[in-house]
């Protein structure tokens, strides 16, 4: 049985695991999964986490750094990436430096639910396809709103489960039949896709999002749907 098929094991400990397992091919994977929209996304976080001039930013859940490495674009910022997984995070570690970004972006391994920063640490926070995977979601938000600075942002890149019916339908056969399958063939850990395609399901996405987002203290919450509702841009301000 796999880590994260063990109910005895936390959540945290679960992924944790798994995204061990799966670090070598987690890149390439989330080309072919996404269909190669993932850079179109990230850049897209980055061009907004660009409007409000961070200069601290705190990427949260950040595995191989891609979101960190988009947000380097922007001048004068320091990024501190965290993840628990330390397998993504040597990936990562050796993309920034094969970029010479070494100065602008740090790599740390940590737990978002439970942050070493002192209150009001940073401008910005980003999470890309993150959230989901928190053990407690309401408990790591919490952690975020309490690192960031008076007016700081929120930026959330997450999956979502479309609202038009015509759409839903075929999110579903991808979700349940293509990325399943991408597992089985390219992943040593087949598993591991099933637990990615049902904890999309699972997530409380969309409107159900911005209210826990808005009950942990966030505001003026703002969704951008990307690919049809398959996915989501949240940016909330503390």
């Amino acid at each position: 049985m796999k880590p994260h098929q063990q109910l005895e094991t936390s959540k945290r400990n679960q992924i944790q695991k798994m995204f061990n397992a799966i670090s070598i091919e987690y890149d390439c994977l989330n080309r072919l999964i996404t269909f190669g929209n993932d850079i179109k996304w990230r850049r897209k976080v980055s061009k907004i986490a660009k409007e409000n001039n961070p200069k601290n930013i705190l990427d949260l859940a950040t595995g191989t750094g891609d979101i960190a490495l988009e947000l380097a674009n922007i001048d004068g910022v320091k990024i501190i990436g965290l993840d628990i997984s330390k397998n993504m995070l040597e990936i990562g570690t050796k993309k920034i430096m094969k970029q010479g970004l070494s100065d602008k972006i740090t790599l740390v391994s940590g737990d978002a639910e439970n942050l070493t920063y002192a209150n009001s640490s940073f401008d910005l926070i980003t999470i890309g396809f993150g959230v989901r995977n928190f053990e407690n979601l309401a408990a790591g938000l919490n952690e975020s709103i309490r690192v960031l600075k008076k007016d700081g942002k929120l930026i959330v890149l997450e999956s979502s489960i479309p609202s038009n019916p015509i759409v839903k339908f075929f999110y579903s056969i991808i979700s349940r039949v293509y990325l399943p399958l991408l597992g089985l063939l390219f992943s040593k850990d087949k598993s591991a896709y099933r637990y990615l395609q049902k904890s999309a399901e699972k997530f409380p996405s969309g409107k159900d999002f911005v209210k826990v987002l808005k009950n942990c203290g966030y505001k003026n919450v703002v969704i951008q749907p990307q690919m049809f509702g398959a996915v989501s841009i949240y940016v909330a301000e503390k």
